[in-house]
């Protein structure tokens, strides 16, 4: 058995060119933890503003020698710590949180908490399983943050995107009579969750999901006293007119995880792949998400 393993870092933050890809020790898991052996990771914007150093501005992060990519994973338990309940050969997916930390999920393996980490259920491929984790958790707490939606009017924009697709769904079953603000030709996905549609949204809905992360032109749509929820960890717009801002920022949650792989296998959440590509092409993979319009996502191989 190899005693490295590659994976994907940033040392100086510069956009897609500055990733590069080194070998580091392999590490055994301690007590709790599983190690796993990466069959995917996806790509996500938070993995593209680490790497073109937004978080390092910010004051988020602060790592000597490189900063690890990556937060979703997907894959096979090959180590199991002691006192953990996730046997060696399950098939797991989660996500590693934070963004001050030296390694990421693109990589061959990654160590995390078992209890971060969920069961895939049979019948849903890793790769697809590895785009669920960070979107499919931002969006279940991001619907925490907004609450019971009792009939009120509730817009998402970006709603044909990963968060937004998500919330769309996840937040009728608490109540939202949800519209989703996407472009035309996006329509009939967002009319598949059971949402309404918009082209173009005029001011005095009940709460805005930003999926979009439009900011201060989203916090505008909201009416007086409403609520706005955003996507962007240190960059919350500032409250104005009685209306509530707050920004969800995904954590682990192994034991809801499994809910919304379960409902991904069961098509009652969309499971999207636009490609999965060699671990070796995440700079090209960085580029293509960064144009915008990707509809699924890019999934990294090692």
């Amino acid at each position: 058995m190899s005693t490295t393993f590659r994976t994907a870092v940033v040392r100086i933050p510069a956009g897609p060119d500055s990733i590069e890809i080194i070998d580091v020790p392999v590490v055994e898991p301690g007590p709790g933890r599983i190690r796993v052996d990466i069959a995917g990771a996806a790509v996500n914007p938070v993995d593209l503003a680490v790497a073109g150093g937004v978080f390092h501005e910010l004051g988020l992060i602060d790592q000597p020698e490189h900063t690890g990519l990556g937060w979703d994973f997907a894959g096979t338990v090959t180590a199991a710590g002691p006192g953990t309940d996730l046997p060696v050969g399950s098939r797991v997916a989660g996500m590693v949180g934070g963004f001050d930390r030296d390694l990421g999920t693109y990589a061959e393996q990654v160590v995390v908490p078992a209890g971060d980490a969920a069961v895939v259920p049979d019948g849903l491929d890793l790769v697809t399983a590895a785009t669920v984790p960070v979107n499919g958790l931002a969006a279940a707490q991001l619907v925490d943050l907004l609450g019971e939606g009792r009939g009120r009017s509730l817009l998402v924009t970006g709603a044909a995107g990963a968060v937004g697709g998500y919330v769309s769904s996840l937040a009728q079953e608490r109540g939202w009579r949800v519209t989703g603000l996407a472009r035309a030709e996006d329509e009939e996905f967002v009319r598949s969750l059971g949402a309404d549609f918009t082209t173009e949204a005029a001011s005095g809905w009940d709460a805005v999901a930003d999926g979009a992360a439009l900011q201060e032109r989203g916090l505008a749509l909201v009416g007086d006293g409403g609520l706005f929820v955003g996507v962007q960890p240190g960059a919350a717009p500032a409250e104005e007119r009685g209306v509530t801002v707050r920004v969800v920022v995904a954590q682990p949650d192994g034991a809801r995880l499994a809910g919304l792989l379960e409902a991904t296998a069961r098509g009652r959440l969309p499971g999207r792949v636009h490609a999965a590509v060699p671990l070796d092409e995440v700079a090209a993979a960085h580029r293509a998400v960064a144009k915008g319009g990707v509809r699924g996502k890019y999934v990294l191989r090692p």
